[in-house]
C-alpha cells in the first residue's frame, strides 16, 4: 500500500522563492516572487503557511520564520531549460525539457505562421499580440462580429489563443480553426505548448463574457511520467484545475475543472473528505494569471492569504495516511519589469500528521523530486528516461 495512502500535491502556480543561479540568462535579475510580495505590502497574514515553513525559505517582512514547523521545508531548482507552466509541471513528474517551448509575447506570431493560418482557416487574423483575454475582446470583438475575422493573441506563456463569438463565429468553427492552429504549431520553430479556444458571448463592448466552452489543445508529454506509472499501477490520479490540460489527459483517472483558485482549494477540501488511494494533483492558477502577469503584488498577497485560510481547513482533514506537498512550477515576480514568468527556485513544503521529525531539507536540483517521491511511496517504478530522486525516507 505504501507509507501513505493518499498524497496531495498542491501547486501554487508561479510562487517562486528566489532567483535561480542561471536566472540572468533568462533576463531575470534578483527576482523573488514571495519575498518581493512581502516587501510590497503592509499586511501579509499567512499563519498556516508560516507553520509549514514558508517564511523559512526567504525573508518575509511581516512573517518571521518558525523554529518548530509542522513538517519539512526546502527549495527545488529547475533542471529544465524553461520557466513556463508545462515545463515546470512536466519536470515535477519526471521529464526534463531540454528545449523550451516557444513564446511570442514580445513580437506576436511570425507573418509566415499567420499567413498559413489565414489560408487554411479562411479567416483574416486580427490582434496577433500579447494581451489579456478580457481586454482584447473589448478592443476587437465588435470587429470580429462585423467581419468574420478571427482574433488571435498570446500571453507570456507558450500559447496561441483564438477568440470566437459563440453566436456569430460558432463553436464548431472555432474548434476547427484551433485544430488547424495546433497542427501548424507542431513545427519546431513555432512549437507552442497549448492552443486555446476562447469562446465568448455578447454583442458590444462592456458586455463581452468568456464562456466555459474553452478547449485546450495541448502537446502530449514527450515521454511517460509519474502520472502514467501511478495510473498503470491501478492508483487514483485525480486532477484539480488545469493539471489535466497540462498533461493532455495523460495519466489522469478523474478530473475537476476549477472556476478560481479558491474554488480549487474548496474542491481539494471536498476530495480530502472522500476515500481514494493515490495522488490528488492540484493547480491553482490565479496567483499567476490574475496577479503575477498583471504585476499586482497586493492582489497576489491577498490571493495567498485566501489560500492560507483554506489550507487551515484542509490540514485538520489529513490523517496519518496522508502526505501534503505544497510547491510551485516557476516564478512570476509581480514587482519585476515586463509581464513574463521569472526563473526561480520553488518551495517544497511537506507535512503529514504521521511525521515525527521536522525541519529543513537540502536544496534539490530538480522539481522531479515531487513525482519520484509519489512513485516511491506507492512502490511504483518511474518510467524509463525520467529524472528525480525520492525524498520519502527523509520525511520521517
Amino acid at each position: 500500500m505504501g507509507k501513505y495512502r493518499r498524497i496531495f500535491v498542491i501547486v501554487m502556480d508561479s510562487l517562486g522563492a528566489g532567483a535561480m543561479e542561471d536566472s540572468p540568462e533568462f533576463g531575470d535579475l534578483g527576482v523573488n516572487t514571495l519575498g518581493h510580495i512581502s516587501q510590497a505590502v503592509e499586511r501579509f497574514h499567512i499563519p498556516n503557511l508560516q507553520k509549514m515553513g514558508m517564511a523559512n525559505l526567504t525573508p518575509l517582512k511581516q512573517v518571521p520564520p518558525v523554529e518548530e514547523c509542522l513538517g519539512y521545508y526546502g527549495k527545488l531548482r529547475e533542471k529544465s531549460r524553461g520557466k513556463d507552466t508545462m515545463t515546470g509541471h512536466w519536470e515535477m513528474m519526471g521529464l526534463e525539457v531540454k528545449k523550451p517551448f516557444k513564446t511570442f509575447a514580445e513580437t506576436g506570431f511570425p507573418p509566415e505562421l499567420i499567413r498559413e493560418l489565414e489560408q487554411r482557416t479562411g479567416h483574416k487574423v486580427i490582434g496577433n499580440k500579447s494581451a489579456s483575454g478580457t481586454e482584447i475582446l473589448d478592443e476587437l470583438a465588435e470587429e470580429e462580429i462585423a467581419t468574420g475575422h478571427m482574433i488571435v493573441y498570446t500571453s507570456a506563456d507558450s500559447v496561441l489563443q483564438i477568440c470566437g463569438n459563440e453566436e456569430t463565429f460558432g463553436l464548431e468553427e472555432l474548434y476547427r480553426c484551433c485544430e488547424i492552429a495546433r497542427e501548424i504549431t507542431m513545427k519546431d520553430e513555432w512549437r507552442v505548448g497549448r492552443v486555446i479556444a476562447r469562446p465568448y458571448v455578447g454583442k458590444k463592448k462592456g458586455e463581452f463574457k468568456r464562456t466555459s466552452n474553452r478547449h485546450d489543445y495541448a502537446l502530449k508529454p514527450f515521454g511517460r511520467t509519474a502520472l502514467n506509472a501511478l495510473k498503470d499501477a491501478g492508483l487514483d490520479v485525480i486532477s484539480v484545475g488545469k493539471i489535466k490540460d497540462i498533461f493532455d489527459g495523460e495519466g489522469i483517472t478523474e478530473a475537476y475543472k476549477s472556476k478560481s483558485s479558491v474554488h480549487g482549494m474548496e474542491q481539494t477540501i471536498e476530495l480530502a473528505k472522500k476515500d481514494f488511494h493515490g495522488l490528488c494533483f492540484v493547480n491553482l492558477v490565479d496567483f499567476d494569471a490574475l496577479w503575477g502577469h498583471r504585476r499586482n503584488p497586493a492582489g497576489y498577497a491577498a490571493e495567498i492569504e485566501r489560500f492560507d485560510v483554506n489550507l487551515g481547513k484542509l490540514l485538520p482533514l489529513l490523517t496519518e495516511d496522508d502526505l501534503l506537498i505544497i510547491t510551485a512550477d516557476h516564478g512570476n515576480d509581480p514587482t519585476y519589469t515586463g509581464t513574463d514568468h521569472t526563473r526561480e527556485k520553488v518551495p517544497f513544503l511537506a507535512y503529514s500528521p504521521a511525521m515525527k521529525g521536522r525541519g529543513e531539507l537540502p536544496e534539490a536540483d530538480t522539481f522531479a523530486v515531487v513525482g519520484a517521491t509519489a512513485a516511491d511511496n506507492f512502490g511504483v517504478e518511474m518510467p524509463d528516461g525520467t529524472i528525480g530522486e525520492s525524498v520519502l525516507e527523509r520525511l520521517e
